[in-house]
C-alpha cells in the first residue's frame, strides 16, 4: 500500500461513516507519513490503543472497497500486531509522540525519534529486515551508542547483546561512524 494515499483515503471513507480515530503507529506507514522513507508497505501497525470493533470492521470494509478499485489492500491492513512492543519501550513513550497524519476523522500519532529509532535499531538486530529503514533514519554515532543499552537487553539469548553490538557497529560503519 502507499500509505500516504491509503491513510488519507481511509480518512474520509471514516468521516462518510461517522467514525474517528485517533492511534499511535509504528513501523514503515509512520516512517512514510513523516516523509523518512518513500516505499510502500504491507500495513499500517497500531501501537496504541486497541482497535475498537467498529474501525476493524471499518477497515475490512475499505479494504474491500479499495480492492473493487483494484488497489490491492489486505483486510487487516491496520491492525495491532506491534501492541506488545508498547510494555518494552522506555517510560513516557507515549508524552513523546508526535503527529504524523492528522486529517478530518483520523490522527495518526507517531513515536518520537528517540523511540523510532529503538524500533527500527532492534526489528534490525533481531530479523535484519530493517537496515534500509535504519540506513534511512541516518542515526548519528551518538544515538547509536544511546541506543545500545536498552537494545541488549530486550533478548534473553546470551549471545544477543554480541550480535546487537556488532550489527550497531557494522550499522555505524554504513553510515561513515567509527563506533
Amino acid at each position: 500500500m502507499k500509505p500516504r494515499e491509503t491513510i488519507e483515503q481511509f480518512d474520509l471513507f471514516l468521516a462518510r461513516q461517522g467514525l474517528s480515530l485517533s492511534a499511535v503507529i509504528i513501523g514503515g506507514a509512520a516512517l512514510s507519513l513523516l516523509g523518512i522513507i518513500s516505499r510502500e508497505t504491507r500495513d499500517c501497525d497500531v501501537l496504541h490503543p486497541q482497535l475498537p470493533d467498529e474501525i476493524i470492521k471499518a477497515q475490512a470494509n475499505f479494504a474491500a472497497e479499495m480492492r473493487g478499485r483494484g488497489i490491492p489492500l489486505q483486510d487487516d491492513w491496520l491492525n495491532n500486531n506491534p501492541m506488545p512492543v508498547a510494555n518494552l519501550l522506555p517510560e513516557g513513550w507515549l508524552s513523546r509522540t508526535q503527529v504524523a497524519y492528522q486529517g478530518t476523522a483520523l490522527t495518526l500519532l507517531s513515536l518520537s525519534r528517540s523511540d523510532i529509532l529503538l524500533t527500527k535499531l532492534f526489528a534490525y538486530c533481531d530479523r535484519g529486515t530493517d537496515l534500509g529503514d535504519c540506513l534511512a533514519l541516518k542515526p548519528t554515532a551518538g544515538e547509536l551508542k544511546a541506543a545500545l543499552p536498552w537494545i541488549a537487553v530486550q533478548d534473553a539469548n546470551p549471545d544477543w547483546p554480541r550480535h546487537v553490538e556488532e550489527s550497531i557497529r557494522d550499522l555505524g560503519r554504513r553510515l561513515g561512524h567509527e563506533l
